[in-house]
């Protein structure tokens, strides 16, 4: 073999050695198990919200510290959450989300709750006042009612998110045993059919809509209160400065 023949051979071994060393940094493997952060930017621009938030069994409970599923979805996919912070969806939630990242399992974090059987609320009608507190406090929209009439659950509908619990005045909501899901829908959570995961995600986002309506209401009607009280303090001040000069004339 010439010189120059095992120059370029060893020139190719140092461009192969490289890239191997480059792979091993990003890979998933690295850092015992764990991929370093820039591969998870890397794999979650492949991912969207929507493939995070069906991991999650959209029972709204806050108990992994963000306000609904969604936001805790959002969360992760930010890197700014981990996987094991949603008690209802337990090891089967973290087995989706560690699956969709490509990521180890982990065990739940108990700092957030512990797994449990699916409840529902169940309201004791006759010691009802009809508060509302209970209808707004509930993220799916399961208890009707209305203003000083009794309350009652639609407990199909019912995620058992516990929600209502504390803002109960009179504490006439206790826990049941939830239903069965359905046998024709039964979804990864042996505690839901996927009909109601469904009704449950499209309820919050309808409540959510809502609420962001109301607010951007009472903004705009500050807006026109704040530009009436302008308006009406500049017709006074020139009202006075229209006096001050009928006197200083007379």
């Amino acid at each position: 073999m010439h010189r120059e023949d095992i120059g370029h051979l060893r020139h190719k071994v140092c461009i192969v050695s490289s890239l191997m060393r480059f792979h091993a940094f990003y890979s998933p493997a690295y850092h015992h198990g764990k991929p370093s952060k820039n591969w998870m930017n890397t794999h979650h621009k492949h991912l969207s919200l929507e493939d995070i938030d069906r991991c999650l069994p959209q029972t709204q409970c806050t108990q992994c510290d963000y306000p609904r599923c969604r936001d805790y979805a959002q969360a992760i996919l930010a890197n700014e959450a981990d996987i094991n912070q949603c008690p209802p969806g337990g090891e089967t939630t973290i087995n989706l989300l560690a699956s969709v990242l490509n990521i180890d399992t982990k065990p739940l974090n108990e700092n957030h709750g512990v797994n449990e059987a699916k409840q529902v609320a169940l309201i004791d009608e006759a010691a009802c006042i009809g508060c509302k507190l209970c209808i707004k406090a509930c993220p799916v929209d399961c208890i009707v009612g209305a203003g000083k009439v009794m309350h009652t659950v639609i407990q199909y509908d019912c995620t058992g998110c516990k929600l209502c619990l504390p803002v109960c005045p009179t504490d006439c909501i206790q826990l049941a045993t939830a239903p069965k899901p359905l046998n024709t829908t039964r979804s990864r959570w042996p505690d839901f059919d996927q009909h109601q995961i469904e009704r449950a995600r499209l309820a919050t986002e309808r409540k959510y809509k809502r609420k962001e309506q109301r607010e951007q209401q009472r903004r705009q009607q500050h807006q026109v209160s704040a530009k009436e009280r302008m308006q009406k303090e500049i017709m006074l001040a020139v009202q006075r400065q229209a006096e001050k000069a009928e006197k200083r004339t007379s």
